[in-house]
């Protein structure tokens, strides 16, 4: 001490100072380790690949992001219990979902981006509801109107726009969108062509939309042709199946039309312009044959 007392006032404070330095180095050095630490650790779970333990967050409400394992066999499943069941909405959702990546939605989307209308619908993004359609206000349009002939199909075959499952198993919110908005358009080319929802007019409709629009699910749908009774299957091959793949080939894409803006356009005048012919009714070719068999059926009683 009486050494160091005797050094100068400036040689005095330079142990305080190497000590303070050496103090700093090594916080600075165990604050920059675990800041590297901690770095390396975040960026390794960045960089964890996508898996059911590290799935990514979502994209939209309602979103639920696949693994390609889980894709597959969602799409599996659910389409052959659809084969089964045809009236499972969700099953066919699903299906249509999972089977519309990683092409075939995105070159619908393209086709909307391609065509002016189409591009507004993508700016506009509308939604096809009871309330946003004003299902009392079509009621009271004029005859042969497209929002009338919306109206009296959905009346006719008991259905309602409100049905429709919610998109989930698609990545990309805009190619979301573009897939909700052919399952809210799919009710307008049942009205448009006169198609009923029993699973014949579904067949052929399903057929027109993969040959108007490629989505997998809607090709896929048409294998239902399989379950349908001998007579169905004869008619689907000499009268439905023709006009839809004619149809669906040479009509522009349904997908570009803004139903909300055509309501009180004449159908026919649409179905013109779009290049769609309406097909023989379905509904009456099937009771007229239930009219003959009964008939047969009684003349064989009576002979």
């Amino acid at each position: 001490m009486k050494a160091l007392r005797a050094l100068p006032a400036h040689r005095r404070i330079l142990p305080a100072i190497a000590t303070s330095t050496t103090s700093t180095t090594s916080t600075t050095s165990t604050t920059s380790t675990t800041s590297t630490t901690s770095t390396t650790s975040t960026t390794s779970s960045h960089n964890r690949p996508f898996s059911v333990f590290n799935r990514p967050p979502p994209n939209y409400e309602g979103h639920v992001p696949l693994t390609f394992t889980e894709r597959s066999c969602l799409a599996l499943g659910a389409g052959l219990y659809s084969l089964a069941n045809p009236y499972r909405a969700d099953l066919i959702a699903a299906v249509g979902e999972t089977t519309a990546t990683p092409y075939f939605i995105y070159r619908l989307r393209d086709a909307m981006l391609a065509d002016p209308t189409g591009r507004r619908i993508l700016r506009d993004r509308p939604l096809m509801t009871s309330a946003s359609l004003n299902l009392e206000k079509l009621r009271n349009l004029p005859e042969n109107t497209v929002g009338r002939n919306y109206i009296a199909w959905l009346d006719a075959e008991g259905v309602s726009p409100d049905t429709r499952p919610a998109v989930r198993y698609i990545d990309d919110p805009e190619c979301a969108y573009v897939m909700r908005r052919y399952r809210e358009s799919h009710d307008f080319y049942h009205a448009l062509t006169g198609l009923p929802i029993v699973r014949e007019g579904e067949v052929a409709l399903k057929a027109f939309e993969f040959a108007n629009t490629l989505l997998p699910m809607t090709g896929f749908a048409v294998l239902s042709y399989a379950t349908m009774k001998r007579g169905e299957r004869k008619r689907f091959r000499e009268i439905y199946g023709p006009w839809a793949l004619r149809n669906g080939l040479r009509a522009k894409e349904v997908i570009n039309v803004y139903w909300e803006e055509q309501m009180e356009r004449d159908v026919d005048d649409l179905r013109e312009e779009l290049g769609i012919e309406r097909p023989p009714n379905m509904r009456e070719i099937r009771k007229r044959e239930r009219e003959e068999r009964r008939r047969a059926k009684e003349a064989l009683k009576t002979a």
